[in-house]
């Protein structure tokens, strides 16, 4: 990422995936399969499956999750939605460059006791960096969540630079 002031983009942690390879958020369990056409945006690597890759689609609640780490509760806030993610343990991200910004997002802003701060339309990568950089220069920001505006679906999520991660491994075990 070309700003200092925030992380670049975090994909869910290995602890979160080992849980969602067995049982989703939702509390169903995991049924993996081969995605034939590739394509599916994957929240474990945060790039696009290739043909023939074994996925999974689970509920995340990712925002619960920051949440009890922190022992806030976001209240009416805390939402779970579908990702797709490697039905196995994969490498994590290759690349620090910002994924999935090729399209309409959201970029939308939480505080600490993981409240919504409100939230932006954007379109194409510097857009995306341009309302990460001004989300996080806010004092009461404290995380931020990219997310898929046809959707809805939570993409990743980004945190100033430095900020303490409950499971600060990326990818791996």
């Amino acid at each position: 990422m070309t700003t200092t002031n925030h992380s670049a983009a975090l994909p869910i942690t290995p602890r979160a995936l080992k849980d969602l390879r067995t049982t989703d958020d939702a509390g169903r369990p995991t049924t993996p399969f081969t995605d034939t056409e590739g394509g599916a945006p994957l929240r474990c690597c945060l790039r696009r499956a290739a043909p023939g890759e074994r996925i999974a689609l689970v509920s995340y609640a990712p925002l619960r999750r920051w949440a009890s780490e922190r022992h806030v509760d976001p209240g009416a806030y805390d939402e779970q939605g579908p990702v797709f993610i490697h039905a196995e343990e994969c490498g994590g991200p290759d690349t620090d460059a910002l994924p999935f910004a090729d399209s309409h997002r959201t970029v939308r802003r939480y505080s600490a006791e993981g409240r919504i701060l409100g939230g932006r339309l954007v379109t194409g990568p510097a857009a995306v960096e341009q309302a990460l950089t001004e989300a996080l220069d806010d004092p009461a920001v404290e995380l931020v969540h990219v997310r898929a505006v046809e959707y809805g679906c939570f993409l990743y999520e980004v945190r100033r630079e430095g900020a303490m991660r409950g499971d600060q491994e990326v990818c791996g075990d």
